[in-house]
């Protein structure tokens, strides 16, 4: 056989692995890094090619729709979400869900989130949605874990709940596990930035046993990159610290970047200022750029 011959055959071999593991859609791709220099040690970074230098104060660490709640990091007094609201006075909210309690509170963005991603679930018959728990105070979830016990509820300030943007959903037919609204939410709630955030067979990792009802917002690109990996919050956390990572949705392509905080310091993001900063609740932030 000529070379070239062999050339070509070999091409054509590396060109069939190469498409055999591409994505089946380039709206949905998921990829690890991006180039971009960084100065990882907490001091402040340099800024590449399109980017610019903005000032980020170690108190965002506690701030944002990204942080994570549990039994060893609880939520810094004042940095719940400040849009609460009664879900019974937000009547749009009120006449799509059943609200088993009158006094149930939420951020007014992630009930309006909520809300867009239930009717979406009514245009496929999908309607017997149920809430059940929002935002809690920290009086309120002290009482429930003086009633309760340390078995079905956490102390002030450990809990999603006192965040303002977790809410505990049900079905008006049935438990949530089998009804057709749970197994809606399972499948598509991760489209409109919501995650079951105790699933099955993660309990030695969020130390919380299966909660089929209990839902966070944490906004796109998130919870997409969650679902394609099968992470819960804590194991997308320790992903992001071993390396970026990046995401393309319907033509959008976001990069996810975290930031160690040692203090107070110059973060690099994109010079068009298409980007969110938001802490982890833990030592640093995360950085979400989008690019059209």
């Amino acid at each position: 056989m000529k070379k070239w011959m062999v050339v070509l055959v070999v091409l054509l071999g590396i060109a069939l692995l190469v498409t055999r593991y591409l994505p089946d859609s380039f709206d949905y791709k998921i990829g690890r890094g991006f180039a971009h220099d960084r100065v990882i040690d907490g001091k402040d970074e340099v800024a590449g090619k399109n980017e610019i230098l903005v000032d980020v104060s170690k108190s965002q660490i506690y701030q944002g729709d990204l942080l994570l709640i549990n039994k060893d990091y609880p939520l810094v007094d004042g940095n719940e979400a400040q849009d609460i609201v009664k879900l019974v006075d937000y009547s749009t909210f009120a006449s799509q869900i059943v609200l088993l309690d009158r006094s149930l509170s939420l951020s007014q963005d992630v009930a309006e989130r909520f809300l867009t991603m239930v009717k979406d679930a009514n245009v496929e018959g999908i309607d017997h949605f149920m809430a059940s728990s929002g935002y809690r105070t920290n009086q309120e979830q002290d009482n429930l874990y003086d009633e309760k016990g340390s078995e079905y509820a956490m102390p002030a300030g450990y809990s999603e709940h006192n965040l303002g943007l977790a809410l505990d959903v049900g079905s008006t037919q049935s438990g949530i596990e089998k009804s057709e609204e749970g197994v809606w939410l399972r499948d598509n709630a991760w489209k409109y930035g919501f995650i079951l955030r105790y699933p099955k067979n993660k309990e030695k990792i969020t130390s919380i046993k299966y909660e089929p009802w209990h839902f966070r917002y944490i906004g796109l690109p998130h919870s997409a990159i969650m679902e394609e990996h099968d992470m819960v919050l804590e194991e997308y956390y320790e992903a992001l610290r071993d390396e970026p990572l990046s995401i393309t949705i319907e033509g959008q392509h976001y990069n996810v970047r975290y930031h160690p905080m040692l203090n107070d310091k110059k973060i690099a993001v994109p010079a068009d200022g298409d980007y969110t900063i938001s802490g982890n609740n833990v030592d640093g932030v995360i950085v979400t750029e989008r690019h059209r």
